[in-house]
């Protein structure tokens, strides 16, 4: 089954017509394959697997919540194992509520609040990328106050 077609000049996504879709609920609305994002992830899963150099090697393909955050697209991609890469805690929470795995997390940016590094290390994630001396001291205070050891990557420009 093609994912996208056209039947008489009108247009159906996995058998679904847009426009009985657009009377019934109204426009604007967003539709997503549910299918075509499974197979793009595991495309890309598999040809990370294919060309891993090691059979020890793990991969975490990480999902960039700032490029679509809705729940539902974030829960398909958090059953398939996707990790997910975020830049706030209010992505976080978002990535939980989806059923996303916190030790998949690695939290980037540069704009860390100290209560979104509290709850990041609470929640348990992967890792913070770092990119500054003054974040990696702000982000081993909040550590070390809660007894718990950060886990960091070093972002270098």
């Amino acid at each position: 089954m093609a994912v996208k077609q056209y039947r008489n000049s009108r247009l159906f996504i996995e058998n679904v017509s847009l426009n009985d879709l657009a009377d019934s609920i109204g426009t604007p609305t967003y539709v997503y394959s549910r299918s075509l994002i499974e197979k793009n992830y595991r495309a890309y899963a598999d040809a990370l697997t294919a060309h891993s150099k090691s059979a020890t090697h793990e991969n975490n393909i990480c999902y960039a919540v700032k490029a679509n955050s809705n729940i539902a697209v974030l829960n398909i991609l958090a059953k398939l194992g996707a990790g997910f890469d975020i830049v706030s805690s209010g992505e976080l929470e978002r990535v939980l509520c989806a059923g996303g795995d916190p030790a998949k997390v690695v939290f980037s940016g540069v704009a860390k609040q100290s209560h979104e590094i509290e709850r990041a290390l609470e929640a348990g994630i992967h890792c913070f990328n770092v990119e500054s001396e003054t974040e990696l001291k702000r982000i081993s205070r909040i550590a070390n106050a809660n007894g718990i050891k950060a886990p960091v990557s070093i972002r270098v420009n």
